[in-house]
């Protein structure tokens, strides 16, 4: 049988427990959201394939659990990790500065090169903001990765979070393999700006 897909790439969310990794994944996988989840026990997947390119990529989206005491599960996902998304909430501030112990944790397990990508989530709920844009952006800048604000309740920015990591790391393996893509997707076009607002609810 015939594959359906050109790309298969594995994804990965960390951060913090609560700032909204399982409503991510659902919203993006599933294209739905529910107020109540229970916490990730270990970890979990999705899956879903979306286009990119022109060229259909099969995304295998794992969540992990963000309590300490499931670090040593969800560290052994990291290795064969495409891309790793680090979420956090923008009305917990604490879950931002947990951000530089998530990147460090990609440094000692996940593989060299990996993409990432910075997601602030819980936009929606701008009233009760403790991290201000700024802050995440300069962040994002020093480690020279993108970010995006995102609500998985309101379905802010998580398909173009998505795609943008997705385009990034079809980028990169055509680059390796030697073959260029049609063009770079590059995100500083009208789509990043757009993707850049979040919608205020």
């Amino acid at each position: 049988m015939a594959k359906s897909y050109d790309h298969l790439f594995k994804l990965l969310l960390i951060g913090d427990s609560g700032v909204g990794k399982t409503c991510l994944v659902i919203r993006f996988a599933e294209r739905s959201f529910a107020g109540t989840y229970i916490s990730t026990i270990g970890i979990d997947f999705k899956i879903r394939t979306v286009e990119v390119e022109g060229k259909k990529v099969k995304l295998q989206v794992w969540d992990t659990a963000g309590q300490e005491r499931f670090k040593t599960i969800t560290t052994a996902y990291y290795r064969g990790a495409m891309g790793i998304i680090l979420v956090y909430d923008i009305t917990d501030e604490r879950s931002f500065e947990n951000i530089q112990n998530w990147m460090k944790s990609i440094k000692e397990n996940a593989s060299a090169g990996v993409e990432r990508l910075l997601l602030g989530n819980k936009c929606d709920m701008e009233s009760k903001r403790k991290v201000p844009r700024e802050r995440a952006e300069k962040l994002a800048k020093e480690h020279g990765i993108r970010f995006f604000e995102t609500s998985a309740k309101a379905s802010v920015n998580v398909e173009e979070a998505f795609h943008a990591l997705a385009g990034d790391i079809l980028l990169k393996s055509t680059r390796k393999l030697g073959q260029s893509p049609k063009e770079h997707l590059d995100l500083d076009s009208s789509e990043k700006r757009r993707g850049s607002k979040c919608a205020v609810i």
